[in-house]
């Protein structure tokens, strides 16, 4: 195992020991905070919530912002962590303490040395992302510190297996309720049955298909879906009410608005809408110089996100941002979660490189 391998390990494994399931995120963030201080990178913010370290600015230089949440899920017999092999395994070594061990020790490599970056850096760590988007501290803290929308570039450290992906689908959740009227089921005609209602106003909802939806040659999939329903009072009774979750993923051409107005327009006014989440889409820009640069530092892909990420919050900000992570997705929130410490020192080095390239600044 190289040195930057052996570092990366066992500071993603000092990370992962650290419980930090969302709105218990104190003893990770005073250990993020002396490591951060350590570097010599100066600290801009921290009020408990989001915590901002960034090198000095220079002038002509454009910021890069890394960004990445402390919190996880919660543990399923997944804590303390170990290494195994090739892995860091344990809770939140995908999603996402491997990323956050890249900023990390990529902080030390800025302050420990004189590595002749091309770019001004910026380092963001926020809690609660595991929650509703209403919980998210992000908006406050843009608020608090706007010099974070000086950035020309965020990179939200979420995990996608190494690739670069841009955008992130919006996240609408609904619950429609359909009405009707009880009444006995030996006289069913006395009342109203709500199932039934439910049956017509969910006709169009469950039969609406995928959306390919292309923006900058990206191909984002539009998706919605029936989650939960709840109905019935007892086997004699026909019931009044009926409710039904669903979940929109939309497309980045869409607003929250748009999306909502969508919603309504298929359950078509047999039933009520009560929107009871939103989260906006990101916004999708990947032809600049600095995502350019990003790509090529480590072959990485592009690809659209499939998925909600902070990166919406970011791009709401009038920041452009893109997600990049070492972690494999399909590892995150699972019981055996782990992260490949092959890909750590991958996204490390080509991260290096990337800030050192002189036409990340062009």
């Amino acid at each position: 195992m190289t040195p930057d391998a052996q570092r990366l390990a066992e500071r993603t494994l000092a990370l992962v020991d650290i419980p930090s399931v969302s709105r218990d995120e104190a003893a990770i963030a005073a250990y993020v905070r002396d490591a951060m201080d350590a570097t010599g990178m100066e600290c801009r913010h921290a009020d408990g919530e989001g915590f901002y370290w960034r090198t000095p600015p220079h002038p002509g230089r454009p910021l890069v912002l890394f960004a990445g949440h402390l919190d996880t899920v919660p543990a399923q017999d997944n804590l303390p962590g170990r290494i195994d092999g090739d892995d860091v395994v344990g809770l939140g070594a995908s999603d996402m303490k491997g990323g956050l061990a890249v900023m990390m020790e990529l902080a030390a490599w800025i302050g420990g040395s004189d590595p002749g970056l091309a770019v001004d850096v910026g380092m963001l760590f926020f809690t609660r992302e595991e929650l509703p988007v209403a919980e998210s501290p992000v908006p406050d803290i843009f608020r608090a510190c706007p010099e974070l929308r000086e950035a020309a570039l965020a990179i939200v450290m979420e995990p996608t297996d190494n690739t670069v992906q841009a955008g992130c689908l919006g996240n609408l959740m609904a619950t429609l309720d359909f009405r009707g009227v009880s009444a006995h089921s030996a006289r069913p005609w006395t009342g109203e049955n709500a199932i039934a209602k439910a049956v017509h106003g969910l006709a169009e909802v469950v039969a609406v298909e995928p959306r390919a939806v292309t923006i900058e040659g990206l191909c984002f999939t539009e998706v919605l879906s029936a989650t939960g329903i709840h109905g019935g009072v007892a086997d004699n009774v026909i019931p009044d009410r009926v409710d039904v979750r669903v979940n929109f993923r939309f497309a980045p051409d869409r607003s929250p608005a748009q999306a909502e107005e969508r919603v309504r327009e298929l359950v078509g006014g047999v039933g009520g809408v009560t929107v009871t989440s939103v989260a906006p889409a990101g916004r999708v820009r990947v032809d600049t110089p600095l995502v350019r640069a990003l790509c090529r530092a480590g072959d990485f892909a592009l690809e659209a996100k499939q998925a909600w990420t902070p990166v919406a919050q970011f791009t709401a900000e009038g920041v452009d941002a893109v997600n990049l992570g070492p972690g494999a997705t399909r590892y995150a929130h699972t019981r055996d979660e782990r992260i490949s410490i092959a890909e750590l020192e991958r996204t490390y080095a080509a991260l290096k490189d990337f800030l050192t390239d002189p036409e990340a600044a062009a």
